[in-house]
């Protein structure tokens, strides 16, 4: 008997995970799980159990969760100058992966306008902070903060060059 209530358990509880199950997050920041959404939670999402993340191996962890709660994204223009520059070799240089977002079209320019509150470039973004034009201490302090490492020391290193070849001597015409 004692066999029997073991077995039907364990039947129940094979089946436990077939349901959908929803993390949401209220107003106040608690997150709940649930096999139904919360209502009026600010954040809703559907957590698969039978799915396991697939985490990107070309990141360190603690980069994959800083793009992932402050995500980094530099706008430029045309007429961007060496800021832009400046900016890409620092956030290369940490290793920080972050989105480029050139602004080519009037549309988009006042798009920019409208959410940065000036036309000036480069911005960057790191989650919800705006940085303007290129400042370096001020982008590394929000990087800093944001958890993302000081230098990229998984990135991989590019290519040595191959080595030159000895010149050969030119023959004459004849």
């Amino acid at each position: 008997m004692k066999y029997y209530f073991l077995l039907a358990g364990l039947l129940i509880l094979s089946n436990a995970h077939a349901g959908e199950l929803y993390r949401s997050i209220d107003s106040s920041g608690k997150v709940h799980y649930s096999d139904k959404p919360l209502a009026g939670a600010e954040d809703v999402t559907q957590v698969r159990a039978d799915k396991a993340p697939t985490p990107d191996d070309s990141l360190p962890y603690e980069t994959q969760r800083a793009s992932q709660n402050f995500p980094v994204t530099l706008y430029v223009a045309s007429e961007c100058g060496p800021g832009c520059q400046q900016a890409r070799e620092l956030l290369n240089k940490r290793g920080v992966p972050f989105t480029e977002k050139p602004l080519l079209t009037q549309e988009d320019i006042e798009a920019f306008r409208k959410t940065s509150g000036d036309g000036a470039v480069p911005k960057l973004t790191v989650g919800k902070t705006w940085i303007n034009g290129f400042a370096a201490e001020q982008l590394n302090k929000e990087l800093d903060i944001a958890g993302y490492p000081k230098t990229a020391p998984y990135r991989p290193r590019p290519a040595p060059a191959p080595p030159a070849q000895p010149e050969q001597p030119v023959q004459p015409e004849q």
